[in-house]
């Protein structure tokens, strides 16, 4: 069984809400059609129900069981201006700016819809950046207790692979924090760890990655990654991690032996912390095309309920998955 069919079998244990805002996009709208079939969420779609259905009967999909909620017309609009007001009102919101972004910008709507717990977790992005879906999600719902930065992850499930946990890895960052300190990356690798932990079940083996393996090279970004890993061990002494290392040192074993004598991760990583955003977003469209690899994200970690981001270069089967993610997580909040 796949990481992701592992994945959905869990989502149908304890069947989640999950919230879908990009009702024009015709992915989101096939997307839906399988979640539903699979049963791996009940699902809200935030828009018009008769354009939605009207995509529906185009594509030749069914969403007869999905609930569609249109801000003009729903009852808990009023509830939602207000909860938006106090919750932002010490940020200059007032109500009357409240009820237009509620009425304009189906994404800031859906992540109220999670922040009243109509719905347990929302998925978005495939039709808008980043930045769009974490901007609500941050100024809305804020991060977990304890958690200082929020950070965007992959997991990438690689077939016939002999690496990582069978194949199945965690990449961070690779979606939000374009070039993260030396203590943000250690606090990244705590995040991960969890993440990992939850998603794929088994225990996390962490690489703080460089260009640079125990000294090989240097530079000031090795130095960052040094320093990373040696806060990381004082503040989360609990983590099996070690750095700074090469890829292959992180990822096999003979290599580990040569480059890395000692190491505590020898050879076994199974998530790797990228020094920075341009490394850890090349890195996994790399794996994703070349290694054929199935890539679900970028997932967010940190914020105080799941709200998870899309590739815009998504396909269906893409959402498919990283709303039973979504789920999973919600599970467990």
């Amino acid at each position: 069984m796949s990481f992701i069919d592992k994945i959905k079998e869990r989502a149908k244990q304890d069947v989640k809400t999950i919230v879908l805002p990009e009702t024009n996009d015709r992915r989101t709208l096939i997307a839906a059609a399988k979640i539903i079939q699979e049963g791996t969420a009940k699902l809200i779609m935030v828009g018009k129900e008769e354009k939605i259905m009207d995509g529906a009967k185009w594509l030749e999909v069914d969403l007869s069981q999905v609930k569609v909620v249109d801000p003009e017309n729903t009852e808990k609009l009023d509830e939602y201006v207000n909860l938006l007001y106090e919750t932002r009102k010490e940020k200059g919101m007032t109500p009357e700016k409240a009820r237009e972004l509620l009425l304009s910008d189906y994404l800031m709507f859906g992540v109220m819809m999670v922040k009243a717990k109509d719905a347990d977790g929302m998925v978005a992005g495939a039709c808008h950046a980043t930045a769009d879906v974490l901007r609500p999600s941050l100024q809305i719902l804020k991060t977990a207790p304890g958690v200082k930065l929020v950070s965007g992850f992959f997991i990438l499930d690689v077939p016939d692979c002999e690496y990582g946990a069978d194949g199945t890895f965690l990449f961070a960052d690779c979606g939000l924090n374009q070039d993260p300190t030396a203590e943000e990356l250690a606090d990244i690798a705590d995040s991960s760890a969890k993440s990992f932990t939850t998603l794929v079940g088994q225990k996390p083996i962490i690489a703080m990655l460089s260009h640079s393996s125990k000294g090989s090279a240097k530079h000031p970004l090795v130095d960052k990654v040094v320093e990373a890993t040696r806060i990381a061990h004082e503040k989360y002494p609990h983590l099996t991690l070690d750095g700074e290392l090469q890829p292959d040192a992180a990822l096999v074993p003979a290599i580990a032996h040569s480059k890395a004598p000692g190491s505590e991760v020898d050879g076994k990583a199974n998530v790797l912390i990228f020094p920075n955003l341009d490394c850890g977003n090349i890195s996994y469209k790399l794996v994703q095309r070349l290694g054929k690899a199935e890539a679900y994200g970028p997932m967010l970690q940190g914020i105080s309920r799941p709200v998870n981001d899309l590739s815009r270069g998504c396909s269906a089967e893409d959402i498919v998955g990283v709303v039973a993610l979504t789920a999973v997580q919600a599970q467990l909040v």
